[in-house]
């Protein structure tokens, strides 16, 4: 997988995370790929289409397969910290920050080799995605409710 094609997978997969896809992160992302040289190469729309595809006949086995994915490429600090950046960003997008959003940001996190003052040096703000998590036990993600289907909507 091509580092920016996995950006793309970042943001999709913590726009999903929570089981539903609100509107204004449809709206976030495609702006954000489109004003953002991190996605250049990749045929955004076609990708989505193959995550909500994907996701909706794996469930929360493609957000684990992603899990998975981090935690066996060699990135970069920069690329690390890029991945940190989008997976805040399409968290907070909505204004809606839930538990399993923050919980999969720190199992995307236990993956990722870069310091926490590294990212609290660009992202001063965002201790709190930093703080440890008593119930945070194993690098899989598990959703507490029934995964449901995603659609992009427009």
């Amino acid at each position: 997988m091509e580092i920016n094609e996995l950006y793309l997978k970042t943001a999709f997969c913590c726009m999903a995370c929570d089981g539903d896809i609100a509107p204004k992160e449809l709206e976030f992302i495609r702006s954000y790929v489109s004003n953002n040289e991190l996605f250049s190469v990749v045929d955004v729309e076609n990708k989505l289409n193959e995550y909500v595809a994907d996701i909706n006949q794996q469930g929360i086995s493609f957000l684990n397969d992603y899990l998975k994915d981090i935690a066996n490429m060699s990135l970069t600090e920069t690329q690390e910290l890029n991945i940190v950046r989008i997976a805040i960003q399409m968290i907070e997008v909505d204004n809606k920050i839930e538990y399993s959003e923050i919980s999969f940001f720190k199992r995307i996190r236990l993956n990722l080799n870069i310091s926490d003052v590294t990212i609290l040096e660009d992202m001063p703000d965002k201790e709190d995605y930093l703080l440890p998590d008593i119930i945070l036990k194993e690098y899989e993600f598990v959703l507490n409710t029934p995964f449901l289907n995603i659609n992009l909507k427009n």
